[in-house]
């Protein structure tokens, strides 16, 4: 079902510091800074040959995220990415099978402009899960 890995996405409590650590002490490609509105984060992407380093800040008083950097004020590995070829196959069959996907179950469109859904980490050994349609 999953594909290839998408991206890793990682809490920072400061996006400008953490990006200038990816780009200037590790030399990395980044992308500017962009707004999320929809999902209450600010993202950049460190670009790697073979994946992506999502960078998440805050956006709004109501970010999901803000709670996540209250019990880590570091920041930290937030979730992981997949891609998958049908987001609505994806999802039926594991709402089948018992996996709960989080919202409404319906996809949002996120950073890169195509469907996505987050599946609850309880079901994914700990980890939150993010599909992304390829």
């Amino acid at each position: 079902m999953i594909g290839r890995l998408n991206h890793v996405a990682i809490v920072v409590p400061d996006l400008t510091a953490a990006t200038a650590v990816y780009r200037d002490t590790l030399g990395a490609k980044v992308s500017p800074e962009e707004d999320q509105p929809e999902h209450g984060v600010r993202t950049v992407f460190i670009e790697l040959p073979n994946t992506k380093v999502e960078l998440l800040g805050v956006l709004g008083d109501k970010s999901p995220i803000a709670a996540f950097l209250e019990r880590n004020p570091s920041g930290g590995i937030h979730h992981i990415c997949y891609e998958v070829p049908d987001i609505m196959a994806a999802r039926d069959q594991l709402m089948k099978d018992g996996a709960r996907v989080l919202g409404d179950g319906e996809p949002k469109i996120g950073a890169h402009g195509k469907p996505v859904l987050f599946l609850h980490p309880k079901d994914f050994c700990g980890t939150l899960v993010e599909l992304e349609e390829a």
